[in-house]
């Protein structure tokens, strides 16, 4: 699977990407991830790839010719040739669709997802008619795009196959498994301050600790 990341600033998304388990993910050969330059796709001099609001207002908005050039030059043109080849393109914004395990789950099995990351006081609203999906990680502003991006990034990675060093590992997280949440978790020490681990959990008995577990969510 390939995720490209369309961005203002794709400098300060590098690090989380080439650490932990995208890092690994993408070393072994199980994801490539792409970080895009909007501003490579200016037309001036200058990079420019924000004007004024008609109508006026405050800020400045991404100009939907310049995303929508750059979304275009990351698709993978060679992938539409290949029979069943999904790609996707995503936009992030705090009005979309609220992101979810299910939302993740579908997302792992494109061949391509491309997410677009605003920026300033938004994208030109014509940018939708380029868009497969506009997605959000919660009803509340954010200085850009690119910390949902990761969001949904990480995600998706998490769920690709063989990311993880066990299926279960992914299946038994919260929401992974129908109105199931994922149960309290301890380790040393036994006791803090007071506060105990439940013996159940220092027993042995896996079964027993199987129902413990489903019959106490957080």
């Amino acid at each position: 699977m390939q995720i490209t990341i369309l961005t203002l600033f794709p400098d300060s998304l590098k690090p989380y990407f080439a650490s932990s388990i995208p890092g690994r993910a993408e070393k072994k050969g199980l994801v490539q991830i792409r970080l895009v330059n909007i501003r490579d796709y200016a037309y001036d001099s200058h990079k420019t790839v924000d004007d004024r609001p008609y109508g006026g207002g405050a800020g400045m908005i991404l100009k939907v010719d310049i995303v929508h050039k750059a979304i275009e030059a990351n698709r993978l043109k060679g992938g539409l040739k290949r029979k069943n080849f999904k790609e996707k393109v995503v936009l992030t914004d705090p009005t979309g669709k609220i992101f979810r395990q299910s939302t993740a789950r579908r997302f792992s099995r494109l061949d391509h997802l491309i997410i677009v990351s605003g920026h300033y006081e938004g994208i030109d609203e014509r940018i939708s008619n380029f868009i497969d999906e506009t997605v959000s990680i919660g009803r509340y502003i954010l200085t850009g795009g690119e910390l949902p991006a990761t969001v949904i990034a990480d995600c998706v990675i998490r769920l690709i196959p063989n990311v993880l060093p066990k299926e279960a590992a992914s299946k038994n997280e919260s929401y992974s498994l129908k109105n199931i949440k994922e149960a309290p978790q301890y380790t040393r020490p036994s006791e803090y301050r007071g506060f105990k681990v439940p013996e159940i959990l220092k027993g042995g008995n896996h079964r027993k600790i199987d129902d413990w577990n489903k019959t106490h969510p957080k």
